[in-house]
């Protein structure tokens, strides 16, 4: 009977061991393809960049070909406030304006990668734009991408350095903050926070509630697992790692601080940040808000299948709220 209970003791042991290792290579893993994008550079890749926006936004050659020949599309670098260098590419307006956005890209994109929305804003509108490379992207330093949630930290500074880039002499920008997919979720974070006196709106295209929810869904789309036990590990281990957990990481919480006006995006079809995700954003805002639920768009392709009608929303909602907050005269 001894012998027995020492065999069971053993086998078991080394199942938990077993299990132990599993669970520590799989939440490794986990951790490795989401917030190291699984070894794909294509967030690095900016001759690859160029070349995907050409394809697909004909219109965009000839335009970046006329501001570099007039050395109109230029870069710029900072440190964080933990030394990581940071880049972006920024542009000025055709003629002197206060009115200035900051385009942020999304999931393993970069800055280039958000030509299109600099387009509809200097092109179309006449602002200035600057277009930040976040965290493990572009030409900026980092050692994991973050989801929006410590980028805001980062987009805040980016604010700062484009207000002092493009002010008029003697006053300030009148911006607007635009962000797609994961660089929506950066910008409804960054809305949470106290704002400089400059911020005067958001555009919000197919962000996702909080980073948990995001995983979730996608660890069930691609893989069939549940949240439990995986998703739990890699939160907690991401936490350890790198200082910020999956639950925390809210922009849904960010949004119900944020007291200035904010324009959701949402395609219909979208299955990678579930429409959900864009209702429950929306119903969570606090007052001024609009939302365009895009019929038939899937993820981050309102402006692809819409081209005109998204710069009439945007134009509309930017001429409306893009203004200094003293000269609102908005209802409460």
């Amino acid at each position: 009977m001894g012998k027995r209970n020492k065999i069971i003791g053993w086998t078991a042991g080394i199942l938990c061991v077993l299990v132990a290792l599993v669970l520590t290579g799989a939440t490794f893993f986990l951790q490795w393809y989401a917030l190291e994008a699984g070894g794909n550079e294509r967030g690095k890749n900016i001759e690859a960049s160029y070349d995907f926006m050409f394809e697909h936004y004909p219109f965009l050659r000839q335009w970046t070909d006329s501001l570099e020949q007039d050395n109109a599309l230029r870069d710029t670098f900072i440190l964080s406030s933990d030394g990581t260098r940071l880049h972006a590419l920024y542009l000025y307006a055709d003629t002197a304006t206060a009115n200035t956005a900051i385009a942020v890209h999304g999931y393993t994109d970069n800055a280039v990668r958000m030509l299109h929305i600099a387009y509809l804003y200097n092109h179309d509108l006449h602002y200035n734009v600057l277009l930040p490379d976040l965290r493990f992207a572009g030409l900026s330093d980092g050692n994991h991408i973050q989801m929006g949630w410590q980028d805001r930290l980062d987009v805040l500074r980016w604010m700062d350095v484009a207000n002092k880039l493009f002010a008029p002499e003697g006053g300030q920008t009148s911006m607007v903050v635009h962000g797609i997919s994961m660089g929506s979720a950066t910008t409804m974070c960054v809305s949470g926070e106290a704002q400089p006196p400059f911020v005067n709106c958001f555009v919000a295209d197919c962000g996702y509630t909080c980073v948990w929810d995001e995983f979730s869904s996608e660890l069930q789309n691609l893989f069939g697992l549940p949240p439990f036990p995986l998703l739990y590990l890699a939160s907690w281990a991401t936490g350890l790692r790198y200082g910020w957990t999956f639950q925390e990481a809210s922009p849904l919480a960010q949004v119900r601080k944020c007291h200035l006006p904010m324009l959701f995006i949402h395609g219909t079809e979208d299955t990678f940040v579930p429409t959900w995700m864009g209702d429950s954003l929306y119903a969570a805002k606090k007052g001024i808000k609009e939302y365009w639920r895009v019929e038939g768009a899937t993820h981050a392709d309102s402006y692809l299948k819409y081209p005109k009608e998204y710069t009439e929303k945007v134009k509309s909602f930017v001429e409306t709220y893009n203004i200094p907050k003293d000269m609102h005269n908005l209802p409460h």
